[in-house]
């Protein structure tokens, strides 16, 4: 703020000698020409009204001109505050983007939720494999029981080819002693 203000300071002074020249002189060459040229009585100076009355309308320029410019200058540093004032806010949405860009950018949304990639690929991984090893061992139980129930026909092939054997058997049997009995039903009879 100082600097602003001594740069403004320096800018009046700078602008009050090229404004209030008239005829190539400054201010300050119009009061020495002004008071040396005027005619002395006594102690006093008398200086011409003209004179006088044109170095008056020479500073009351020299001033409006810089009360112009103090006005130019503050009007200007009012519209670069305010144009600081909007660059600072869009900075601040630029950056609030940037951060929720970021965030979007190392995240994925699972379920609604805004994950990062890191765990997000954890926790997919971790699914995977908790579906193999439940696939690996599904697979594992299916051959099981498959060899299981292979084995189990094979038994009950076996079984049923003895049993019918031994139906066949039995059956054989049964006819050899109706057969018996009937020989000897007949034979009984023809003795009797």
């Amino acid at each position: 703020m100082n600097f602003k203000f001594f740069a403004l300071i320096t800018f009046m002074c700078a602008s009050l000698s090229v404004f209030s020249q008239e005829n190539g002189n400054t201010i300050e060459d119009q009061f020495v020409d002004v008071v040396d040229k005027s005619n002395n009585y006594q102690e006093f100076k008398v200086i011409k009204k003209s004179k006088i009355n044109v170095l008056r309308k020479n500073i009351l320029d020299s001033v409006a001109a810089l009360e112009n410019t103090i006005t130019t200058a503050y009007a200007e540093i009012d519209t670069q505050k305010t144009e600081i004032s909007t660059l600072k806010a869009t900075l601040a949405t630029t950056q609030d983007n940037l951060s929720v860009s970021k965030e979007k950018e190392d995240g994925i949304e699972l379920i609604g939720i805004l994950t990062q990639k890191s765990t997000y690929n954890t926790v997919m991984w971790s699914i995977v494999l908790v579906l193999l090893a439940i696939l690996a061992f599904l697979f594992y139980k299916f051959k099981n029981s498959h060899a299981v129930t292979k084995d189990a026909k094979l038994r009950l092939d076996e079984t049923e080819s003895e049993f019918d054997a031994h139906r066949r058997k039995t059956l054989e049997n049964e006819q050899q002693l109706r057969r018996k009995l009937q020989d000897e039903i007949n034979k009984n009879r023809n003795v009797s």
